[in-house]
Protein backbone atom coordinates (compact mmCIF):
# COMPACT_ATOMS: atom_id res chain seq x y z
CA UNK A 1 0.00 0.00 0.00
CA UNK A 2 2.97 2.11 0.72
CA UNK A 3 4.06 2.04 -2.63
CA UNK A 4 1.13 2.55 -4.16
CA UNK A 5 0.81 5.68 -2.14
CA UNK A 6 4.58 6.71 -3.61
CA UNK A 7 3.35 6.41 -6.98
CA UNK A 8 0.11 8.16 -6.62
CA UNK A 9 1.82 11.10 -5.25
CA UNK A 10 4.59 11.27 -7.53
CA UNK A 11 1.78 11.30 -10.76
CA UNK A 12 -1.39 13.19 -8.48
CA UNK A 13 0.02 14.99 -5.83
CA UNK A 14 4.08 16.20 -6.90
CA UNK A 15 3.00 19.49 -5.17
CA UNK A 16 2.85 18.07 -1.74
CA UNK A 17 6.62 17.09 -1.47
CA UNK A 18 8.65 19.34 0.81
CA UNK A 19 5.40 21.08 2.41
CA UNK A 20 3.64 21.46 5.28
CA UNK A 21 0.68 19.75 5.46
CA UNK A 22 -1.74 19.09 8.09
CA UNK A 23 -3.75 15.64 8.59
CA UNK A 24 -7.37 15.39 9.77
CA UNK A 25 -7.50 12.39 12.08
CA UNK A 26 -10.47 11.06 14.14
CA UNK A 27 -8.67 8.08 15.83
CA UNK A 28 -10.53 5.74 13.36
CA UNK A 29 -8.73 3.73 11.09
CA UNK A 30 -8.96 5.51 8.11
CA UNK A 31 -7.09 8.41 9.44
CA UNK A 32 -4.46 6.63 11.77
CA UNK A 33 -3.53 4.94 8.67
CA UNK A 34 -3.20 8.04 6.09
CA UNK A 35 -0.94 9.35 9.35
CA UNK A 36 1.49 6.43 9.50
CA UNK A 37 1.66 6.24 5.80
CA UNK A 38 2.40 9.77 5.72
CA UNK A 39 4.95 9.27 8.90
CA UNK A 40 6.57 6.44 7.33
CA UNK A 41 7.51 8.67 4.43
CA UNK A 42 8.72 11.03 6.29
CA UNK A 43 6.45 13.89 5.24
CA UNK A 44 6.42 17.04 7.07
CA UNK A 45 3.31 16.75 9.22
CA UNK A 46 1.02 17.28 11.64
CA UNK A 47 -1.97 16.87 13.19
CA UNK A 48 -5.57 17.94 13.91
CA UNK A 49 -8.34 16.54 15.97
CA UNK A 50 -11.92 17.50 16.32
CA UNK A 51 -13.90 16.63 19.61
CA UNK A 52 -17.68 16.82 18.40
CA UNK A 53 -18.90 15.83 22.31
CA UNK A 54 -21.34 13.77 20.21
CA UNK A 55 -20.28 10.66 22.06
CA UNK A 56 -19.90 11.27 25.77
CA UNK A 57 -16.80 9.66 27.41
CA UNK A 58 -16.11 7.97 24.02
CA UNK A 59 -15.36 11.17 22.39
CA UNK A 60 -12.82 11.74 25.11
CA UNK A 61 -11.25 8.68 24.80
CA UNK A 62 -10.83 9.22 21.28
CA UNK A 63 -9.36 12.53 22.12
CA UNK A 64 -6.58 10.82 24.25
CA UNK A 65 -5.71 7.84 21.84
CA UNK A 66 -4.98 11.00 19.21
CA UNK A 67 -2.84 12.65 21.89
CA UNK A 68 -1.05 9.29 22.94
CA UNK A 69 -0.62 8.22 19.25
CA UNK A 70 1.13 11.54 17.73
CA UNK A 71 3.28 11.62 21.21
CA UNK A 72 5.12 8.73 20.58
CA UNK A 73 5.66 9.32 16.69
CA UNK A 74 6.90 13.09 18.12
CA UNK A 75 4.26 14.98 16.10
CA UNK A 76 2.70 18.14 16.57
CA UNK A 77 -1.03 17.86 17.59
CA UNK A 78 -4.03 20.63 17.88
CA UNK A 79 -7.03 19.47 19.31
CA UNK A 80 -10.62 21.31 19.76
CA UNK A 81 -13.42 21.22 21.14
CA UNK A 82 -17.12 21.83 20.09
CA UNK A 83 -20.52 22.44 20.93
CA UNK A 84 -21.68 20.71 17.77
CA UNK A 85 -25.65 20.71 19.18
CA UNK A 86 -25.59 23.97 19.96
CA UNK A 87 -23.89 24.94 17.32
CA UNK A 88 -26.43 22.97 14.51
CA UNK A 89 -29.26 24.54 16.83
CA UNK A 90 -28.28 27.86 16.33
CA UNK A 91 -28.03 27.18 12.96
CA UNK A 92 -30.80 24.99 12.18
CA UNK A 93 -28.31 22.90 10.28
CA UNK A 94 -28.17 18.85 11.16
CA UNK A 95 -25.72 17.86 13.84
CA UNK A 96 -23.08 16.29 10.98
CA UNK A 97 -23.52 19.46 8.61
CA UNK A 98 -22.59 21.21 11.71
CA UNK A 99 -19.73 18.90 12.47
CA UNK A 100 -18.64 19.33 9.39
CA UNK A 101 -18.44 23.20 9.07
CA UNK A 102 -16.97 23.44 12.07
CA UNK A 103 -14.09 20.96 11.51
CA UNK A 104 -13.08 23.07 7.74
CA UNK A 105 -13.71 25.67 9.43
CA UNK A 106 -11.18 25.28 12.30
CA UNK A 107 -9.13 23.39 9.75
CA UNK A 108 -8.56 26.51 7.91
CA UNK A 109 -7.94 29.02 10.99
CA UNK A 110 -4.95 26.39 11.58
CA UNK A 111 -3.40 26.89 8.44
CA UNK A 112 -3.42 30.50 8.41
CA UNK A 113 -1.86 30.19 12.18
CA UNK A 114 0.59 28.01 11.24
CA UNK A 115 1.84 28.49 7.50
CA UNK A 116 0.05 25.16 6.56
CA UNK A 117 0.24 24.27 2.63
CA UNK A 118 -2.65 21.43 2.50
CA UNK A 119 -5.07 19.70 4.44
CA UNK A 120 -5.25 15.78 3.91
CA UNK A 121 -8.39 13.87 4.62
CA UNK A 122 -8.44 10.65 4.86
CA UNK A 123 -11.96 10.07 2.59
CA UNK A 124 -11.22 6.47 0.69
CA UNK A 125 -12.80 4.69 -2.32
CA UNK A 126 -15.92 3.29 -0.19
CA UNK A 127 -17.06 6.94 1.09
CA UNK A 128 -16.96 8.24 -2.58
CA UNK A 129 -19.27 5.39 -3.76
CA UNK A 130 -21.13 5.84 -0.34
CA UNK A 131 -21.04 9.64 -1.30
CA UNK A 132 -22.73 8.92 -4.58
CA UNK A 133 -25.48 7.07 -3.51
CA UNK A 134 -26.39 9.66 -1.24
CA UNK A 135 -27.06 11.88 -3.93
CA UNK A 136 -28.65 9.79 -5.79
CA UNK A 137 -31.18 9.11 -3.51
CA UNK A 138 -31.86 12.89 -2.79
CA UNK A 139 -31.38 14.28 -6.73
CA UNK A 140 -28.36 15.62 -7.65
CA UNK A 141 -27.11 17.71 -10.63
CA UNK A 142 -23.75 15.87 -12.44
CA UNK A 143 -22.11 17.59 -10.02
CA UNK A 144 -23.41 15.38 -7.12
CA UNK A 145 -22.61 12.43 -9.29
CA UNK A 146 -18.67 13.16 -10.11
CA UNK A 147 -17.02 11.88 -6.73
CA UNK A 148 -15.30 13.80 -4.08
CA UNK A 149 -12.86 15.34 -5.55
CA UNK A 150 -8.95 14.44 -5.36
CA UNK A 151 -8.00 18.41 -4.61
CA UNK A 152 -10.22 20.99 -3.85
CA UNK A 153 -8.29 24.40 -2.90
CA UNK A 154 -6.05 23.58 -0.75
CA UNK A 155 -7.75 20.28 0.78
CA UNK A 156 -6.54 16.79 -0.50
CA UNK A 157 -7.62 13.30 -0.06
CA UNK A 158 -4.85 11.05 -1.50
CA UNK A 159 -6.90 7.95 -0.36
CA UNK A 160 -9.61 7.81 -2.69
CA UNK A 161 -7.69 5.20 -4.56
CA UNK A 162 -7.83 2.70 -1.86
CA UNK A 163 -10.93 0.74 -0.38
CA UNK A 164 -11.75 0.49 2.95
CA UNK A 165 -10.33 -3.05 3.36
CA UNK A 166 -6.72 -2.15 1.98
CA UNK A 167 -7.12 0.26 4.42
CA UNK A 168 -7.92 -2.39 7.26
CA UNK A 169 -6.01 -5.12 6.06
CA UNK A 170 -3.02 -2.60 5.99
CA UNK A 171 -3.49 -1.94 9.27
CA UNK A 172 -4.43 -5.13 10.81
CA UNK A 173 -0.85 -6.55 8.64
CA UNK A 174 1.53 -3.30 10.42
CA UNK A 175 -0.13 -4.42 13.76
CA UNK A 176 -1.26 -0.73 14.22
CA UNK A 177 -4.13 0.63 16.50
CA UNK A 178 -7.10 2.40 16.21
CA UNK A 179 -10.22 3.41 17.85
CA UNK A 180 -13.35 1.88 16.55
CA UNK A 181 -16.34 4.78 16.23
CA UNK A 182 -19.39 2.62 17.49
CA UNK A 183 -22.11 5.16 15.76
CA UNK A 184 -20.68 4.01 12.24
CA UNK A 185 -22.75 0.61 13.12
CA UNK A 186 -25.95 2.72 13.72
CA UNK A 187 -28.71 2.67 11.11
CA UNK A 188 -30.01 5.90 11.51
CA UNK A 189 -27.92 7.37 9.57
CA UNK A 190 -28.36 7.39 5.94
CA UNK A 191 -24.76 6.64 4.84
CA UNK A 192 -24.16 4.05 7.50
CA UNK A 193 -27.78 2.14 5.96
CA UNK A 194 -26.25 2.58 2.40
CA UNK A 195 -22.82 1.48 3.46
CA UNK A 196 -24.41 -1.70 6.03
CA UNK A 197 -26.97 -2.76 3.80
CA UNK A 198 -26.88 -1.29 0.04
CA UNK A 199 -23.42 -1.40 -1.10
CA UNK A 200 -23.00 -5.38 0.12
CA UNK A 201 -25.62 -6.49 -2.13
CA UNK A 202 -23.95 -4.58 -5.04
CA UNK A 203 -20.64 -5.78 -4.34
CA UNK A 204 -21.99 -9.54 -4.34
CA UNK A 205 -23.81 -8.59 -7.73
CA UNK A 206 -20.28 -7.07 -8.68
CA UNK A 207 -17.01 -8.06 -7.03
CA UNK A 208 -15.17 -5.68 -9.02
CA UNK A 209 -18.10 -2.60 -8.11
CA UNK A 210 -15.37 -0.33 -6.67
CA UNK A 211 -13.21 -0.66 -9.90
CA UNK A 212 -16.24 0.13 -12.62
CA UNK A 213 -17.63 2.93 -10.34
CA UNK A 214 -14.08 4.32 -10.67
CA UNK A 215 -14.39 4.34 -14.62
CA UNK A 216 -18.08 5.35 -14.13
CA UNK A 217 -16.53 8.35 -12.34
CA UNK A 218 -13.77 9.43 -14.61
CA UNK A 219 -16.41 9.27 -17.43
CA UNK A 220 -18.76 11.66 -15.88
CA UNK A 221 -15.64 14.02 -14.91
CA UNK A 222 -14.66 14.02 -18.48
CA UNK A 223 -18.85 14.87 -19.09
CA UNK A 224 -18.73 17.54 -16.25
CA UNK A 225 -15.68 19.16 -18.20
CA UNK A 226 -17.37 19.05 -21.53
CA UNK A 227 -20.41 20.75 -19.85
CA UNK A 228 -18.67 23.65 -18.08
CA UNK A 229 -16.91 24.43 -21.42
CA UNK A 230 -20.67 24.81 -23.33
CA UNK A 231 -22.21 26.61 -19.88
CA UNK A 232 -19.57 29.04 -20.63
CA UNK A 233 -20.11 29.68 -23.82
CA UNK A 234 -23.97 30.14 -23.42
CA UNK A 235 -23.57 32.38 -20.47
CA UNK A 236 -21.59 34.64 -22.67
CA UNK A 237 -24.67 34.82 -24.84
CA UNK A 238 -27.59 35.32 -22.09
CA UNK A 239 -25.44 37.26 -19.36
CA UNK A 240 -25.22 41.25 -19.61
CA UNK A 241 -24.14 42.90 -16.53
CA UNK A 242 -26.11 46.08 -15.96
CA UNK A 243 -26.67 48.70 -13.34
CA UNK A 244 -24.48 50.42 -11.19
CA UNK A 245 -23.14 46.75 -9.69
CA UNK A 246 -22.38 45.35 -13.10
CA UNK A 247 -19.74 42.88 -11.55
CA UNK A 248 -22.28 41.33 -9.54
CA UNK A 249 -25.68 42.37 -11.67
CA UNK A 250 -26.98 40.25 -14.75
CA UNK A 251 -29.64 41.02 -17.53
CA UNK A 252 -30.60 37.60 -18.60
CA UNK A 253 -32.14 37.62 -22.00
CA UNK A 254 -35.03 35.17 -22.18
CA UNK A 255 -35.37 34.84 -25.81
CA UNK A 256 -32.12 33.77 -26.17
CA UNK A 257 -32.97 31.41 -23.31
CA UNK A 258 -36.27 29.93 -24.95
CA UNK A 259 -33.58 29.03 -27.59
CA UNK A 260 -32.15 26.66 -26.06
CA UNK A 261 -32.72 23.12 -26.62
CA UNK A 262 -33.43 22.30 -22.83
CA UNK A 263 -34.10 26.08 -20.83
CA UNK A 264 -34.75 24.03 -17.73
CA UNK A 265 -31.16 21.86 -18.40
CA UNK A 266 -29.21 24.63 -19.01
CA UNK A 267 -30.75 27.21 -16.03
CA UNK A 268 -29.55 24.80 -13.65
CA UNK A 269 -25.83 24.74 -14.25
CA UNK A 270 -26.26 28.72 -14.90
CA UNK A 271 -28.08 29.52 -11.90
CA UNK A 272 -26.56 27.08 -9.30
CA UNK A 273 -23.80 29.74 -8.15
CA UNK A 274 -26.32 31.89 -6.98
CA UNK A 275 -28.15 29.40 -4.94
CA UNK A 276 -31.23 29.05 -6.95
CA UNK A 277 -32.97 25.69 -6.32
CA UNK A 278 -36.39 25.62 -7.73
CA UNK A 279 -35.64 25.34 -11.58
CA UNK A 280 -39.14 24.75 -12.62
CA UNK A 281 -40.46 27.61 -11.06
CA UNK A 282 -37.40 30.04 -13.01
CA UNK A 283 -38.69 27.98 -15.92
CA UNK A 284 -42.43 29.67 -15.32
CA UNK A 285 -40.47 32.82 -14.55
CA UNK A 286 -39.88 33.17 -18.14
CA UNK A 287 -43.24 33.60 -19.14
CA UNK A 288 -44.67 35.50 -15.98
CA UNK A 289 -45.61 39.23 -15.74
CA UNK A 290 -43.12 41.73 -15.16
CA UNK A 291 -42.42 42.20 -11.70
CA UNK A 292 -42.44 38.96 -10.45
CA UNK A 293 -39.05 37.02 -8.69
CA UNK A 294 -37.47 34.03 -7.17
CA UNK A 295 -35.38 34.35 -4.31
CA UNK A 296 -32.36 32.60 -3.04
CA UNK A 297 -30.62 32.71 0.21
CA UNK A 298 -28.20 35.35 -2.02
CA UNK A 299 -29.41 36.59 -4.99
CA UNK A 300 -33.38 37.46 -6.50
CA UNK A 301 -34.29 36.63 -10.35
CA UNK A 302 -36.78 39.55 -11.80
CA UNK A 303 -39.04 39.23 -15.01
CA UNK A 304 -38.60 42.52 -16.41
CA UNK A 305 -40.61 42.40 -19.80
CA UNK A 306 -38.00 40.20 -22.03
CA UNK A 307 -35.58 39.67 -19.65
CA UNK A 308 -34.77 38.48 -15.92
CA UNK A 309 -32.42 40.14 -13.54
CA UNK A 310 -29.88 38.56 -11.61
CA UNK A 311 -29.02 40.50 -8.58
CA UNK A 312 -27.37 40.22 -4.90
CA UNK A 313 -29.69 40.71 -2.21
CA UNK A 314 -28.44 43.30 -0.05
CA UNK A 315 -27.97 41.88 3.38
CA UNK A 316 -27.21 44.79 5.91
CA UNK A 317 -30.24 47.35 5.86
CA UNK A 318 -28.99 50.40 3.49
CA UNK A 319 -29.53 54.02 5.14
CA UNK A 320 -32.21 55.60 3.35
CA UNK A 321 -31.46 59.41 3.89
CA UNK A 322 -27.95 61.11 3.67
CA UNK A 323 -26.81 64.63 4.04
CA UNK A 324 -24.99 67.00 2.24
CA UNK A 325 -23.39 69.58 4.21
CA UNK A 326 -22.93 73.04 2.08
CA UNK A 327 -18.99 73.16 2.55
CA UNK A 328 -18.93 69.86 1.74
CA UNK A 329 -16.81 69.00 -1.54
CA UNK A 330 -17.25 65.38 -1.55
CA UNK A 331 -19.07 62.32 -0.61
CA UNK A 332 -18.64 58.52 -1.18
CA UNK A 333 -21.86 57.25 0.64
CA UNK A 334 -24.34 56.49 -1.00
CA UNK A 335 -23.06 57.65 -4.17
CA UNK A 336 -19.49 58.80 -5.13
CA UNK A 337 -19.95 63.04 -5.99
CA UNK A 338 -17.53 65.81 -6.21
CA UNK A 339 -18.79 69.53 -5.36
CA UNK A 340 -16.83 72.84 -6.87
CA UNK A 341 -17.91 76.55 -6.92
CA UNK A 342 -17.85 78.95 -9.67
CA UNK A 343 -17.49 77.35 -12.71
CA UNK A 344 -19.45 79.46 -16.00
CA UNK A 345 -19.70 77.24 -18.36
CA UNK A 346 -22.62 74.75 -18.32
CA UNK A 347 -22.16 71.83 -20.17
CA UNK A 348 -24.97 68.92 -21.10
CA UNK A 349 -23.94 65.98 -19.11
CA UNK A 350 -25.76 63.66 -17.29
CA UNK A 351 -23.43 62.44 -14.99
CA UNK A 352 -22.62 66.45 -14.36
CA UNK A 353 -25.52 69.07 -13.21
CA UNK A 354 -24.72 72.32 -12.75
CA UNK A 355 -26.96 74.58 -9.92
CA UNK A 356 -27.35 77.79 -8.52
CA UNK A 357 -26.04 77.86 -4.63
CA UNK A 358 -29.07 80.70 -3.98
CA UNK A 359 -31.77 78.38 -4.75
CA UNK A 360 -30.15 75.76 -2.34
CA UNK A 361 -31.11 74.84 1.29
CA UNK A 362 -28.58 73.23 3.19
CA UNK A 363 -28.09 70.34 3.86
CA UNK A 364 -28.96 68.97 0.81
CA UNK A 365 -30.67 65.60 0.95
CA UNK A 366 -29.58 62.36 -0.61
CA UNK A 367 -32.33 59.89 -0.93
CA UNK A 368 -34.57 56.90 -2.48
CA UNK A 369 -38.03 57.89 -4.44
CA UNK A 370 -41.31 57.43 -2.68
CA UNK A 371 -44.65 57.89 -4.30
CA UNK A 372 -46.15 61.07 -4.92
CA UNK A 373 -42.40 62.48 -5.80
CA UNK A 374 -42.34 64.45 -9.06
CA UNK A 375 -39.72 67.13 -10.86
CA UNK A 376 -39.47 69.68 -13.59
CA UNK A 377 -37.11 67.71 -15.72
CA UNK A 378 -34.94 70.24 -17.83
CA UNK A 379 -35.69 70.37 -21.82
CA UNK A 380 -39.58 69.96 -20.68
CA UNK A 381 -42.68 72.02 -19.58
CA UNK A 382 -44.32 70.75 -16.72
CA UNK A 383 -44.38 68.82 -13.80
CA UNK A 384 -43.90 65.14 -14.33
CA UNK A 385 -44.22 62.11 -11.52
CA UNK A 386 -40.90 60.51 -11.13
CA UNK A 387 -43.35 57.19 -11.59
CA UNK A 388 -44.07 58.49 -14.91
CA UNK A 389 -40.15 59.19 -16.07
CA UNK A 390 -39.22 55.86 -14.58
CA UNK A 391 -41.98 54.25 -16.90
CA UNK A 392 -41.23 56.32 -20.01
CA UNK A 393 -37.40 56.20 -19.77
CA UNK A 394 -37.97 51.75 -19.22
CA UNK A 395 -36.59 51.78 -16.06
CA UNK A 396 -36.64 48.03 -14.37
CA UNK A 397 -37.75 47.35 -11.27
CA UNK A 398 -34.27 47.15 -10.02
CA UNK A 399 -32.90 50.22 -11.62
CA UNK A 400 -35.77 52.10 -9.62
CA UNK A 401 -34.94 50.56 -6.31
CA UNK A 402 -30.92 51.62 -6.74
CA UNK A 403 -31.68 55.35 -7.78
CA UNK A 404 -30.62 57.71 -5.96
CA UNK A 405 -32.43 61.57 -5.90
CA UNK A 406 -30.53 64.73 -4.75
CA UNK A 407 -32.65 67.07 -3.07
CA UNK A 408 -33.16 70.53 -1.29
CA UNK A 409 -33.83 70.27 2.72
CA UNK A 410 -37.27 70.95 1.58
CA UNK A 411 -37.53 67.33 -0.41
CA UNK A 412 -37.44 69.21 -3.68
CA UNK A 413 -35.88 66.74 -6.30
CA UNK A 414 -32.84 68.76 -7.63
CA UNK A 415 -31.46 65.78 -9.56
CA UNK A 416 -32.05 61.88 -10.21
CA UNK A 417 -28.47 61.25 -9.42
CA UNK A 418 -27.11 60.27 -13.27
CA UNK A 419 -29.84 60.65 -15.31
CA UNK A 420 -32.01 64.03 -15.11
CA UNK A 421 -31.97 67.29 -13.66
CA UNK A 422 -34.78 69.50 -12.46
CA UNK A 423 -34.62 72.87 -13.96
CA UNK A 424 -35.65 74.60 -10.83
CA UNK A 425 -32.52 74.52 -9.40
CA UNK A 426 -30.83 75.16 -13.24
CA UNK A 427 -28.02 77.97 -12.97
CA UNK A 428 -29.40 80.13 -15.56
CA UNK A 429 -27.92 83.87 -14.80
CA UNK A 430 -23.97 85.26 -14.53
CA UNK A 431 -25.18 86.67 -10.97
CA UNK A 432 -25.90 82.94 -9.41
CA UNK A 433 -23.23 81.45 -7.77
CA UNK A 434 -22.76 78.00 -9.51
CA UNK A 435 -21.89 74.88 -7.85
CA UNK A 436 -20.80 71.94 -9.92
CA UNK A 437 -22.05 68.75 -9.06
CA UNK A 438 -19.97 65.99 -10.66
CA UNK A 439 -21.21 62.00 -10.33
CA UNK A 440 -17.97 59.70 -10.13
CA UNK A 441 -18.71 56.87 -12.21
CA UNK A 442 -15.42 54.69 -11.84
Amino acid sequence: MQHKLEQHISTNFPFLKEKKILIAISGGVDSVVLTQLFFDLKYDISLAHCNFKLRDQESELDALFVKDFAKKRSITCFSKSFDTEKFAKEHKQSTQIAARNLRYKWFQELCLQNNFDFILTAHHADDNLETFLINLTRGSGLDGFTGIPKVHKNIVRPLLIFSRDEILNFAMENKIVWREDQSNTSLKYTRNKIRHQVVPILKEINPSLLNSFSKTIENLQGTQQVLADQIQEIQSKIFRPFGTKAEESFELDIQEITKLSNPKAYLFPLLRPYHFTEFNDIVDLLKAQSGKKIVSKTHQLLKNRTSLLLTKIDQKPTQQIYHLEENATAITQPISLHLKKGFEKIEKDKNTIYISKEKLTFPLIIRKWKNGDSFYPVGMKGCKKLSKYFKDEKYSLVEKKEAWLLCNNNQEIIWIIGKRQDSRFYASTESETTIQINLNIE
